[in-house]
């Protein structure tokens, strides 16, 4: 994606995720928001985009972090908030094993505390060692952590599977990692 569309796609991240009352907008209780009306705030405060571009962003994130209604005239994001909204996702099943990127900074307090959801909703976790890398290496050098998620789940840990394949839980107690 080109880097104007990168830098729109996080400003669109940043408003439906964690600042919808920054630029004007409300989001529905399950997250949605009014594409038009979106794309109307995003032009009012100084972010000027078009419906061809919002596509465009949705389509072409690597992440898929953003979902449109079936009808295309509603738009949210799949995972990530800070903002309180029922993405309306039910448990599921983990495969035995999952990763979390971090970075060696935050080691000692993860092995004390474990992964924690800091300001969002769920600790995201990834199906496979690449995605955790590529987390982790946002931040610096990557370091990967395997999340014994059958044993959690065996122990009453729920799991949750985002529409873009983020695997969320509540937390993940020191005693399910392992680097």
């Amino acid at each position: 994606m080109e880097v104007e569309l990168v830098r729109l796609s996080k400003v669109i991240s940043r408003a439906l995720r964690h600042r919808p009352e920054a630029i004007g907008i409300t989001l529905d209780r399950n997250g949605w928001c009014d594409v038009h009306a979106l794309i109307d705030a995003l032009i009012k405060h100084g972010t000027p985009i078009t419906r061809e571009q919002l596509d465009v962003i949705v389509r072409g994130n690597d992440k898929a972090r953003f979902a449109l209604s079936e009808d295309g005239a509603r738009i949210r994001a799949q995972q990530g908030h800070s903002v309180e909204v029922d993405l309306q996702l039910r448990p599921k099943i983990p495969p035995p094993v999952l990763y979390h990127g971090t970075v060696a900074e935050h080691l000692e307090s993860i092995r004390k505390a474990g992964l924690l959801p800091m300001k969002r909703h769920h600790v995201h976790l990834s199906r496979d060692s690449k995605t955790a890398a590529d987390v982790g290496a946002r931040r610096g050098k990557p370091v990967i952590l395997l999340v014994d998620a059958y044993r959690m789940h065996r122990d009453g840990h729920r799991f949750f599977l985002s529409g873009n394949g983020v695997w969320l839980v509540e937390k993940v107690p020191p005693q399910y990692l392992t680097s």
